[in-house]
């Protein structure tokens, strides 16, 4: 008996850093008489519950390697819910636009709808750029903190695989081994890179976008595949022949961004460090191998993908080109079109970028948690021991929360995809 007492009193103690408390599997009553009967891990009051994971509770070992990869799965796990139900709000918004009832009809009742407006002989497509998606830096660090207990919070070196905003001190270590991008409004307002939005052409010129004013000669909206005055609509950027009245995004020169413009890198594998804002692309931090799709996973369901500008190129039809109020329905039309077609971009993004992450988690993180979860139950210490007892028991239940949200999602991104790709070809 004192020697179970004496087993009991040490899985008490403190646990190491980043590890849950005692509590998760229940208190010990009395370790200084613990009750008789059943083995040690009854009698020091150590029982794994079956239904914490199923109730939304992820502390269910004690180990902060096992409890770091549940809780991910449970986040991971949510965020491809919600992002299956914005892929079916969006899809049932445009359904409801055009008219149709499911994907395999989309395309037909689009072009129904824009017969009265548009020449579709001539063409109507929508152009986009990718959606951007943006990873927290502080999420990495305190993902990899939670889960590995011998990480220093203040020491992770979080690195961004893409692009962020760089404060003024970094444009050189950026130019040196990577790219500089500057965003603003352009100087004189003539854009020598990528206009995003209008750019006013007081002088007939190109226009890569819609033409809202003279097209050769006469009264035109839409794309003009002359010479175009007025205000050409470049949408998600592109080149502009006349004053850029939005943003200007522009390669640096060796002097660098301006106080009043943007300073952004990307590429370089230097100044993650001075990144004063999130990173358009993935985050890397190094951690232990049991912990890697797990920090992968924790990082990419707090990921935000934002709906991308979007320029529509199209011809009016004969009536429409003649009758003021059609003009003004076709534009009503699309602007409550974009805005849901690029809210289905972000959505289907974020969806095929939750869809890589599950399998990596499904596949690597159960194998590690597996592997590390063998490993332990043969610790000498009681509390290690039931603890990886439990990781293992919890694990098929896991497995399968993820399996299913992962097939809630492939079915919503599979109905969007082909909607998507009608309207982008």
């Amino acid at each position: 008996m004192a020697s179970i007492a004496a087993a009991c009193n040490a899985s008490q103690q403190d646990t190491t850093a980043g590890e849950s408390t005692f509590g998760t599997f229940g208190p010990v009553t009395d370790t200084n008489t613990p009750p008789t009967g059943g083995g040690d891990d009854e009698q020091c009051g150590l029982e794994c519950d079956d239904s914490a994971f199923i109730s939304g509770k992820f502390t269910v070992s004690g180990i902060a390697q096992f409890d770091a990869f549940f809780a991910a799965t449970l986040e991971l796990s949510g965020a491809m819910d919600a992002t299956a139900d914005d892929l079916q709000r969006q899809l049932n918004g445009l359904f409801a636009l055009v008219g149709a009832n499911s994907a395999a009809d989309f395309k037909a009742a689009l072009d129904a709808k824009l017969i009265a407006f548009v020449d579709l002989g001539a063409g109507w497509t929508i152009e986009a750029a990718p959606a951007r998606c943006v990873s927290q830096f502080a999420a990495a660090a305190i993902a990899v903190g939670e889960c590995d207990p011998g990480a220093e919070l203040g020491l992770i070196d979080v690195r961004c695989e893409g692009r962020c905003q760089i404060d003024a001190s970094a444009q050189a270590d950026c130019q040196s081994d990577g790219t500089l991008t500057c965003r603003g409004m352009a100087p004189q307002l003539q854009c020598e890179g990528s206009c995003l939005g209008s750019c006013q052409l007081d002088v007939a010129a190109a226009c890569d976008g819609t033409c809202k004013g003279i097209c050769d000669g006469q009264d035109f909206i839409g794309r003009c595949a002359g010479m175009c005055q007025g205000e050409c609509d470049l949408g998600g950027g592109g080149a502009c022949f006349g004053r850029c009245l939005d943003v200007c995004e522009f390669t640096a020169s060796p002097a660098g961004c301006s106080q009043d413009q943007e300073a952004h890198c990307e590429g370089s594998a230097t100044v993650s460090g001075s990144c004063t804002g999130p990173c358009d692309g993935k985050l890397s931090a190094p951690t232990s191998a049991e912990c890697e799709a797990t920090v992968e996973a924790t990082v990419e369901a707090g990921v935000q993908c934002y709906p991308p500008l979007t320029k529509v190129d199209y011809r009016l039809s004969g009536a429409a080109s003649v009758d003021p109020s059609l003009r003004a329905e076709l534009q009503a039309f699309h602007s409550t079109f974009q805005e849901r077609y690029a809210a289905l971009l972000a959505s289907t993004r974020r969806a095929e970028r939750l869809m890589q992450t599950a399998a990596t988690l499904g596949a690597a993180g159960q194998a590690a948690v597996a592997n590390l979860a063998s490993q332990l139950s043969s610790s000498p210490e009681l509390k290690t021991k039931i603890g990886a007892e439990c990781a293992s028991a919890t694990l098929p239940t896991a497995t399968q929360l993820l399996t299913s949200s992962a097939n809630i999602l492939k079915a919503q991104l599979d109905a969007a995809v082909p909607v998507v790709a009608s309207v982008a070809g």
